[in-house]
C-alpha cells in the first residue's frame, strides 16, 4: 500500500471536521443565543447515548475474579491521579492558547478545540478504524466516523468558534498515527485486522467501555455549555491516562 492509503479515513475525517466547522461558523453568527444553546444540548444528549453504548462494553469483559466495571473504575481512578500529576488538562488548555494566540482566534476558542478534540479522538471507531484502515486500507469506518464528526463540528462550530476546527490537527495525529502503526504492531497484539475480532477483543472492548465513560464526562460539559454554566465542568483531560491503566490493570488480572 502507498502512505496515502492507510492515511485515506484520517484524511477524509479531517475535511469532514473542517467543512463542518466552516458551516457551524457560517450560521452560528445568523441563530440567536438561545438556538445555539438548544442545538449544543442536543449535541449534549446524542453524545450520552452514545457513551452510554460504549460504557456497556464493560458488561462483556472481565480480568480473572475482577469484572469490567471494577477494571474501569480502578483505571479511571489511577489515570486520574496521573493525569492531575501530569497536568494533562492545563497541558490541553494551554495548547489551545498557543494556537488561539498564533492564529488569533477569540472567544471560546481553547474551549472548543479541547472538547472537540476529545471528543472526535475517544472512542472505539478511533481505534477499531485506524487499524482496520492501516491494516488492509479498508476505510469503511472512518467514512462512517466523519459523518459523525462532521455533524458534531458543525454544531459545535456554531456555540464555540473556529478553535474546533483545530481539532482536525488533533484527528490527523492521532488517528493517523494508529493508522499508520497498525501494520507494525496491531496483527499480533489484537489478533488480525478483521473488524469481527477487533470488537470482541477484551481490550478494545475494555478501552471502549471506559472511553465511553470519559464520554458520559464530555457530554456533561456540553450540557453545562448549554445551560451557562461551564464553572462545574469535568476535567476530562485528566482522565486520559486511565486508557493505557485500564489495558494494562486487565492484563495483569488475567493473571490471578
Amino acid at each position: 500500500m502507498s502512505l496515502l492509503t492507510p492515511l485515506s479515513g484520517t484524511l477524509i475525517n479531517v475535511g469532514a471536521v473542517l467543512a463542518g466547522t466552516l458551516v457551524g461558523l457560517l450560521l452560528g453568527g445568523r441563530l440567536p443565543e438561545r438556538t445555539q444553546r438548544t442545538l449544543l444540548q442536543t449535541l449534549s444528549l446524542v453524545t450520552l447515548f452514545i457513551a452510554l453504548g460504549m460504557a456497556g462494553e464493560l458488561n462483556r469483559v472481565s480480568g480473572g475474579p475482577i469484572p469490567g466495571v471494577l477494571l474501569a473504575l480502578l483505571g479511571l481512578a489511577g489515570g486520574a491521579v496521573i493525569g492531575e500529576a501530569l497536568g494533562i488538562e492545563e497541558g490541553l488548555t494551554r495548547l489551545g492558547e498557543t494556537l488561539r494566540q498564533r492564529f488569533r482566534g477569540g472567544g471560546r476558542f481553547t474551549e472548543g478545540f479541547v472538547a472537540a478534540s476529545l471528543l472526535f479522538c475517544i472512542g472505539p471507531m478511533t481505534v477499531v478504524g485506524g487499524l482496520q484502515n492501516g491494516l488492509t486500507g479498508d476505510n469503511s469506518t472512518y467514512v462512517l466516523k466523519s459523518t459523525l464528526d462532521g455533524i458534531a463540528a458543525l454544531a459545535l462550530a456554531g456555540a464555540y468558534g473556529i478553535g474546533v476546527g483545530f481539532s482536525a490537527l488533533t484527528v490527523l495525529a492521532v488517528q493517523g498515527g494508529i493508522s499508520l502503526a497498525a501494520g507494525a504492531f496491531a496483527a499480533g497484539l489484537l489478533g488480525g485486522a478483521d473488524p469481527a475480532v477487533l470488537r470482541t477483543n477484551p481490550y478494545v472492548l475494555l478501552v471502549t467501555g471506559m472511553g465511553g465513560l470519559i464520554i458520559v464526562g464530555i457530554s456533561w460539559n456540553l450540557m453545562l455549555s448549554g445551560l451557562g454554566w461551564e464553572d462545574r465542568r469535568v476535567r476530562v483531560g485528566s482522565l486520559l491516562p486511565a486508557l493505557v491503566l485500564g489495558p494494562l490493570l486487565l492484563w495483569g488480572a488475567g493473571r490471578l
